[in-house]
């Protein structure tokens, strides 16, 4: 369990923080409007209104105690920059800001940000992976090489075993687990039977991915 500072009460930070919450995380939401804080209020641990770009209002929330603290304001970019640069003074250890735009992702990793969250733009690119191939049903983007795809099993692998297809030879992709009714099952072994009632979830870089999998 983390305590988790969170500024600004956006619908991603609304979101964020009832996520943060259902994960049984220690939540203190910030927002400069009464009526978010007032609903946020029954969902996390505690909530304050306040004007986050007030060094002093701030310092009271003592930042410093926080493993993390998350910048969502989306209304005014100058109010998020500043606010990150401001935790970052007043020593948080850690800050993860979000962006809407290319610039203020720069802005805002120059201005105190360990981590920049972009969600408009790491959805969309998820979007459309997700929606332009055939046989991927999940994608989760690792690094700017590695990714996990979740697949359905070609047809020519179906009646064989993993260690028939062998695509850790072939392609140097791993199959992490299999799901089956909903269910996953990470013991994956070389005689695991693959059939067209499973999906794969498998481990690999996005471009062997791409072309094992024709995606």
């Amino acid at each position: 369990m983390k305590n988790i500072l969170l500024i600004g009460l956006s619908h991603f930070g609304k979101h964020v923080a009832e996520e943060l919450a259902d994960l049984g995380h220690e939540v203190m939401a910030v927002d400069i409007n009464e009526e978010k804080v007032n609903e946020i209020l029954p969902i996390v641990t505690n909530a304050q209104i306040g004007d986050s770009t007030n060094a002093e209002f701030l310092k009271s929330l003592g930042v410093r105690n926080y493993d993390v603290c998350m910048v969502t304001i989306s209304e005014n970019f100058q109010n998020s920059l500043e606010t990150t640069s401001l935790l970052k003074e007043l020593g948080a250890s850690y800050v993860v800001s979000m962006a809407k735009r290319d610039v203020q992702e720069k802005f805002l990793l120059r201005n105190g940000a360990d981590e920049v969250v972009y969600p408009e733009k790491q959805v969309a690119k998820w979007a459309a992976i997700r929606y332009s191939a055939d046989h991927l049903l999940d994608y989760v983007e690792l690094d700017d090489e590695y990714s996990i795809f979740e697949v359905e099993v070609p047809l020519a692998w179906i009646g064989k075993t993993v260690g028939q297809i062998d695509i850790r030879k072939k392609y140097n992709i791993n199959i992490m687990a299999f799901r089956q009714n909903g269910k996953l099952d990470a013991s994956v072994s070389p005689d695991t039977l693959l059939t067209d009632q499973i999906t794969l979830l498998v481990l690999g870089e996005y471009k062997a991915l791409q072309k094992c999998f024709k995606i």
